[in-house]
């Protein structure tokens, strides 16, 4: 029996600390922050009359064709308590005006394009779904493929907005690949002959509810779980790996670093000099994303997508369009995400500095909404959250196997043709090296 260490506790942390003890390995599952989740954790909404709320601390959502998520849901016995709704999505443009997108008719409609550049905004999106060769998209700059299919002005005025709402200027340097993972897992649930493009969301408290789960089915595997214990740094030793941690050290066999690329290079210094280049290489973007409380809906969209050039944050995310509002105590929670650079100034902005960028925009889509229907507001701030799939990444990427023996690294810089989203980060746990 093998004794291995897991550095993470998020998502695929807890499914591969699951994973070794049911091939009856001894597993430690170490986490930094007070509770399982990372960046899937939830959070308190503490609103003015002093109650709290407990929901999510970023959006999350299943679809229908997410069949790794709904595998882990089942490993967990939680399969039952997913609830599936359908969704509106609207739009919101520079003229200000914010509108339906939720079906093919309303699509036709869409403000700000043509006819024709409706049809190749059609076409360009038909053409990704239809491509199954990641490696080939790597090779072409994501203007460069969107023009090609779109043409200049429907990039101008529909892709440029959204790919700078999402990377900001790193879209100049990210390949095709990130549009078509996109394009590739929206088409995922009609490929597989499920004609409705259903969400879905674990009742009972979100990824709160999937997270205590976890820990009483680790519980039970006999896994060791430390919540509050940080890694600081991965040793080769005679026979395995050192750990040492804030509760001490730990010595092991194995070890699976699941934290972002950077700071995989630093918790470990044995990695050759190349190793922890390609580590440190890797481009990532962050995320400033306010959650919000309301006494009302805004749009009843579950997602609005804005592609006004002068919008503070990326989208509006009307989590309660989807999650039943009783989740929340009959309240409204909305999301609004901002993706930025690890070195962005807002990310050190406080609460009350993102509050007066973001609401008076806000105010500005919405303008019945006021100050009084705004009960909380709370703003996460994670420096690296996902790995910009640059030109040619695949062939540069972080390997998931290391130098020092039985030291893995697996994260978002392990994925070179997926989206920031659970079910592409589960996929790490069937592409393990044998």
């Amino acid at each position: 029996m093998a004794r291995r260490a897991i550095v993470g506790g998020g998502v695929l942390g807890c499914s591969l600390a699951l994973a070794f003890a049911k091939a009856g390995d001894e597993v430690v599952l170490l986490e930094a922050g007070p509770d399982l989740g990372g960046l899937a954790s939830a959070w308190d909404l503490e609103l003015a009359d002093g109650r709290v709320l407990s929901w999510d601390r970023h959006y999350h959502v299943t679809l229908l064709s997410d069949a790794r998520t709904r595998a882990m849901l089942a490993d967990i016995d939680l399969q039952r308590e997913l609830r599936w709704v359908e969704t509106r999505t609207g739009y919101y443009g520079p003229d200000g005006r914010l509108v339906s997108v939720s079906n093919s008719l309303e699509f036709l409609k869409l403000p700000g394009l043509n006819l024709v550049d409706k049809a190749r905004l059609a076409l360009t999106i038909l053409v990704g779904s239809r491509i199954r060769d990641g490696k080939a998209m790597e090779r072409v700059g994501v203007e460069a493929w969107l023009t090609k299919w779109s043409g200049r002005r429907t990039f101008d005025r529909f892709w440029l907005p959204l790919l700078r709402a999402k990377l900001g200027d790193a879209y100049r340097h990210a390949s095709a690949a990130f549009i078509w993972a996109t394009i590739q897992r929206l088409y995922a649930a009609r490929r597989s002959g499920l004609k409705k493009e259903m969400f879905g969301y674990v009742a009972g408290g979100g990824y709160a509810r999937v997270f205590e789960r976890f820990g009483q089915v680790l519980a039970e595997r006999g896994v060791k779980v430390e919540c509050g214990t940080r890694v600081t740094s991965i040793r080769r030793m005679d026979g395995g790996l050192r750990l040492e941690t804030s509760a001490g050290a730990l010595d092991v066999d194995g070890a699976v670093v699941t934290l972002a690329a950077p700071l995989a290079a630093e918790l470990c210094p044995d990695l050759t000099e190349a190793e922890k280049a390609r580590l440190e290489g890797v481009t990532y973007q962050g995320i400033v994303c306010a959650s919000l409380v309301l006494r009302r809906p805004l749009g009843g969209y579950y997602l609005t997508y804005i592609t006004d050039p002068d919008t503070p944050f990326t989208a509006v995310i009307e989590m309660t369009a989807f999650v039943d509002p009783a989740e929340l105590g009959g309240h409204h929670l909305v999301y609004l995400p901002k993706y930025v650079a690890p070195d962005d100034p807002l990310l050190d902005a406080d609460d009350a500095d993102v509050r007066d960028q973001f609401l008076p925009y806000l105010r500005r889509m919405y303008p019945d909404l006021t100050d009084a229907d705004v009960l909380a507001f709370r703003v996460s701030r994670v420096r690296r959250v996902f790995a910009v799939p640059t030109l040619r990444y695949s062939d540069a990427m972080p390997a998931q196997r290391t130098s020092v023996p039985g030291l893995e690294l697996a994260g978002s810089a392990q994925l070179p043709f997926a989206t920031l989203n659970v079910d592409d980060t589960l996929s790490l746990l069937e592409e393990r090296p044998a």
